[in-house]
C-alpha cells in the first residue's frame, strides 16, 4: 500500500511531510508534491506532518479525491526527488481548504 498527496495541497506545497520521509519518495513539481507508489514503504509519519490533511493511505482516499491516485503515479517519475524542507509557497495559507484545485495543478 501507499500513501497518496491530494487534492488540498495544490498550491500549498508544505514540506514538513518530506523532512519525516524515510526513503525520499516524495516528489516536487511547481505548486503540488506527490508520493512516489513504488517508493513509499507505508510507515504513515508523513500522514500527521501535512498541515493541510492532504496526504491519506491509498485505500481511505477521499470521495472525489481517487483521480490523485493516478496523478501521484504519473508525475513521481517526471519531478524530482525533494528529500528535504523548503518555504511552502508564499500565498499558501490562502489556498488551503480551496475545493476543485485540481485545475490549478502545475504540470
Amino acid at each position: 500500500m501507499t500513501h497518496v498527496v491530494t487534492e488540498n495541497c495544490i498550491n500549498c506545497k508544505h514540506t514538513d511531510c518530506v523532512e519525516v520521509c524515510p526513503v525520499d519518495c516524495f516528489h516536487a513539481g511547481p505548486n503540488f508534491l506527490v508520493i512516489d507508489p513504488m517508493e513509499c514503504i507505508d510507515c504513515t509519519l508523513c500522514v500527521p506532518e501535512c498541515p493541510v490533511d492532504a496526504i491519506f493511505p491509498e485505500l481511505d482516499v477521499p470521495a472525489g479525491q481517487e483521480p490523485f491516485l493516478a496523478i501521484n503515479a504519473e508525475l513521481a517519475p517526471l519531478w524530482p526527488v525533494l528529500s528535504r524542507k523548503i518555504p511552502a509557497l508564499e500565498d499558501a495559507d490562502r489556498w488551503d481548504g480551496v475545493a476543485n484545485k485540481l485545475p490549478l495543478l502545475e504540470r
